[in-house]
């Protein structure tokens, strides 16, 4: 393809050398680029792609993307100055593979907590409903049934692209996205057309990443403002910042709600270990999803099928029959003692306090609640007394552990979450740093019916440990410790 095609809609300073020279790649890695490829150098976070220019034409980069020019030009080279290398990749990297988001309905889903499940349940629902789809999510990448790795909540631009042109070329006529904070601050998706977006809501996260819970807020206010005339907008009407989302945004507006008036509204009748009993805009419905957090999530798939011109009827049918995301509310009952065994990814302080009411709600009144709970290495501190206060406030007992400590001290991190609790809580708890002999101790504790909560990891099957990633399965655990115990 032409650079000159490659480069439409990029804001562009400066060009040195032919536009019309031809590229057969884009990278945005040094290492990976081969003859006639295009390099874009990107200052990230970890490195700054402009210091290995000198790397990518040694590898046979035909053309150089950056912000500052180099000090030094290879004549045989191409470079083309941009306003910012990170949404220049964007744009080009859409170009580059034909657009492909607009060959399909692609699904934003935004928002501190649920846009996993989200995502997943609408992949699952209008898989259903008979349409061949595509999943971009944190557990993992489908095209139709095929399984495709996920290594980031919202994969690089020209993975991306790549990914939605595999889609498009497959016949995937929806595609549904979990739409991170930090892809839509770093341009992993710009230029990309969405068919409509879906917020979820917003608590304190990523502040190690954004500085200010307000830069957080504007970066995911800045994915709805995008979104064309033609796309359909939904919000949560019950977060405080539901409104605000969409305040500026061109695409047609939803809310939905389980406190007041809505596009869809929501009313949850009981809510037990069975599922969900509640009235979707009047039509009462049984989910096999647990959890109020839940009934938000199915409301929000709801508006979003109805918004694409799906049956009602049909929607609520086929939501009914379907399970959420691997490792959100994913629990065992053991064979003997009963004792109920709850896995999540709750690793923020706002998803924690959702799945531990959840639980309140569903016990009878007389069972422990047990929790299992640690914080990431190498991301925001400021979390950790309050994951911590939030576990002890909500549990009889609760155990710290490691999560993922990343280049961390793991011991350090349990520190950190000691340190900021008040002294009523210190008789609730017990710091185990290795995370199997804490799980192991949990469920040793557990008498007849209570309930062990192991959160923060979810559907991940590692643990990285001074930078090492190792096999390691929550629910894999819990399993074997059942046996073992002979709960």
């Amino acid at each position: 393809m032409e650079l000159k095609d490659v480069l439409y809609k990029v804001p562009i300073r400066g060009v040195a050398g032919a536009t019309s020279v031809i590229i057969n790649d884009l990278q945005l890695d040094s290492r990976k680029v081969k003859p006639g490829a295009a390099f874009i150098a990107v200052k990230g976070a970890a490195a700054d792609g402009h210091l290995f220019i000198e790397k990518a034409i040694e590898n046979g980069a035909a053309v150089v993307v950056c912000e500052e020019w180099p000090e030094q030009r290879n004549e045989a080279v191409i470079y083309v100055q941009v306003e910012n290398s990170a949404a220049a990749a964007g744009y080009m990297a859409c170009n580059f593979y034909g657009r492909p988001s607009e060959k399909v309905k692609l699904v934003g889903v935004t928002g501190t907590n649920g846009k996993t499940t989200i995502a997943t349940l609408l992949y699952k629902l209008f898989t259903r409903l008979g349409y061949k789809t595509g999943l971009l999510s944190t557990v993992e990448n489908r095209i139709g049934e095929e399984i495709v790795p996920a290594t980031h909540t919202t994969p690089d631009a020209i993975s991306l692209n790549y990914l939605l042109k595999r889609m498009a070329e497959e016949g995937c006529a929806y595609v549904f996205m979990e739409t991170s904070s930090h892809a839509i601050h770093q341009h992993r998706v710009t230029g990309l057309t969405y068919a409509g977006g879906l917020f979820s809501n917003i608590t304190h996260d990523h502040l190690d990443y954004h500085k200010t819970f307000d830069e957080y807020i504007r970066v995911k206010k800045a994915f709805f403002d995008s979104l064309p005339a033609g796309a359909f907008a939904i919000s949560n009407a019950d977060d405080k910042r539901g409104m605000v989302m969409l305040q500026n945004t061109n695409a047609k507006k939803y809310y939905y709600s389980l406190k007041t008036l809505a596009d869809f509204k929501g009313k949850i009748l009981d809510n037990s270990l069975s599922g969900l009993q509640m009235t979707v805009n009047d039509i009462e419905v049984h989910f096999r999803l647990i959890g109020e957090f839940n009934a938000y999530n199915l409301l929000a798939v709801y508006g979003a099928a109805v918004c694409m011109g799906e049956d009602k009827q049909e929607v609520l049918t086929a939501l009914s029959e379907l399970t959420g995301a691997e490792g959100r509310f994913d629990y065992l009952v053991s064979v003997n003692d009963k004792v109920i065994a709850i896995v999540d990814y709750a690793h923020t302080p706002d998803a924690l306090l959702n799945v531990l009411a959840t639980i309140k709600k569903l016990r009878k009144g007389f069972e422990q609640i047990i929790t299992v709970v640690g914080c990431g290495g190498d991301r925001d501190k400021t979390k950790r007394p309050v994951m911590a206060t939030v576990a002890c406030e909500h549990s009889d007992r609760v155990i710290f552990t490691s999560d993922n400590p990343r280049s961390e001290a793991p011991e350090q991190i349990i520190r950190d979450m000691e340190d900021g609790l008040a002294p009523a809580y210190r008789r609730k708890y017990i710091s185990i740093t290795d995370r199997r002999e804490a799980i192991k101790t949990a469920l040793s504790l557990a008498q007849k019916e209570d309930i062990v909560l192991v959160a923060g990891k979810g559907h991940e099957k590692y643990q990285e440990i001074k930078g090492v990633r190792s096999h390691f399965d929550d629910k894999e655990e819990v399993v074997e410790f059942f046996k073992l115990l002979n709960k």
